[in-house]
């Protein structure tokens, strides 16, 4: 599709549904770690299972929903590597630990797809300028910022072209960017120069070229930090913060370019660890079902993901099993952690939180669902539901 085709026009923010985002604040909210779904809200319908068939194993479908790191692992021969794979987890991301040589992450991917046996997503964080996981394979690139001060949107999708196709190349197929969140302020700022523009319009101008231009190269883009993490200067890797912007400062700016994204068809969103006094005080962004369902009252129809759950901001107060659990009980369809030494516990949860009631089956089914379709499996064999996510083609 043209690029005249994603940037359509800016919408306003009656658009966003500033109404549906006020409702969220009288929605429930989840106020126990240990009881983590029992006032969550159900976002969008859930599809009704397929008649006679019969999901995988409870444990399949929690493993399929985790998407983990391997910390030093250059190989698929790694023990590590061996357990996540034969954990079934639905995704692995790599990191700079991971990569040597253009050769050894193909040969990495490769195996690591071979062990499982299935479809699985292998996922990166490459934005382009500070945060580029695989500058070694892709090479040196401008910030965003800088690329939307120099170049234009169809330069950039050029570009985010190239970039995707190198990652295609060691067999990469998602990659967590590009970065919707609004920021103008110093360059070295916890957003900063990740931002393409504090200007909504700029940043979903800018962010869908780049995410075209990954799709072109058949690398699945994530829109990321949902719903707006340039407000805050706290890292949320350290703590988390609130933001205190009101549901109109909210839908005139922040949510602006993801609106943009979703009506463009965007496949994955990822959502932040911060705080917001308009949805949810208490619990950050990436575990409040209030959050979740602001982004299906959207109009988002793909894949949910949390940012890693080992940043302080989650980890300080959940540990990795009771995040876990949290988030898919919130609305998450991927939880990721940049370590994977904890997945097992963490499908262990998953498992036992369904078994006790405490998590619906329905909600974690509906989840391993969307992750297997992402990565290009059968998501009826795997929870006996037919998601369809929005194609990526579109862009």
């Amino acid at each position: 599709m043209a690029l005249a085709g994603l940037a359509v026009a800016c919408l306003g923010a009656g658009s966003v549904g500033a109404a549906a985002l006020a409702d969220r604040t009288d929605a429930p909210v989840v106020t126990s770690a240990s009881d983590p779904v029992a006032a969550s809200p159900s976002p969008t319908p859930t599809p009704e299972p397929t008649p006679t068939c019969t999901p995988a194993p409870l444990e399949q479908r929690a493993a399929a929903t985790l998407v983990v790191g391997l910390p030093g692992v250059r190989t698929a021969a790694d023990p590590l590597a061996q357990e996540v794979v034969g954990l079934g987890v639905g995704g692995v991301f790599l990191s700079e630990s991971n990569v040597g040589t253009a050769t050894q992450v193909a040969a990495l991917s490769a195996g690591l797809r071979t062990a499982a046996g299935r479809p699985l997503l292998v996922s990166t964080d490459e934005e382009s300028g500070r945060v580029a996981l695989m500058r070694d394979v892709v090479g040196e690139g401008p910030s965003p910022r800088r690329m939307a001060q120099r170049e234009t949107p169809e330069a950039v999708r050029a570009r985010a072209a190239e970039t995707g196709a190198a990652l295609a190349g060691v067999g990469v197929d998602l990659d967590l960017a590009p970065v919707l969140d609004l920021d103008a302020g110093p360059a070295g700022g916890v957003i900063g120069d990740r931002s393409f523009s504090a200007d909504p319009a700029a940043a979903a101008d800018y962010g869908l070229a780049y995410a075209a231009g990954l799709a072109d190269a058949g690398v699945t883009p994530t829109m990321k930090h949902f719903p707006g993490h340039g407000r805050s200067t706290v890292d949320s890797h350290e703590t988390s913060s609130l933001v205190t912007a009101t549901v109109d400062e909210l839908a005139a700016t922040d949510l602006l370019p993801f609106q943009r994204a979703i009506d463009a068809g965007a496949p994955v969103i990822m959502l932040n660890h911060l705080q917001y006094a308009a949805l949810d005080p208490d619990r950050p962004a990436s575990l409040s079902p209030r959050a979740y369902a602001l982004l299906r009252d959207m109009g988002f129809e793909g894949v949910a993901i949390t940012d890693s759950v080992g940043m302080g901001a989650v980890n300080l107060r959940w540990d990795f099993p009771v995040a876990a659990v949290e988030a898919v009980g919130a609305g998450a369809d991927a939880v990721l952690t940049t370590d994977g030494r904890h997945a097992a516990a963490m499908r262990d949860a998953l498992v036992d939180a369904v078994r006790t009631g405490r998590l619906p089956e329905a909600r974690l089914s509906e989840a391993a669902a969307r992750v297997t379709a992402l990565a290009g499996g059968d998501p009826v064999a795997m929870s006996c539901l037919d998601v369809e996510l929005p194609a990526v083609s579109r862009f």
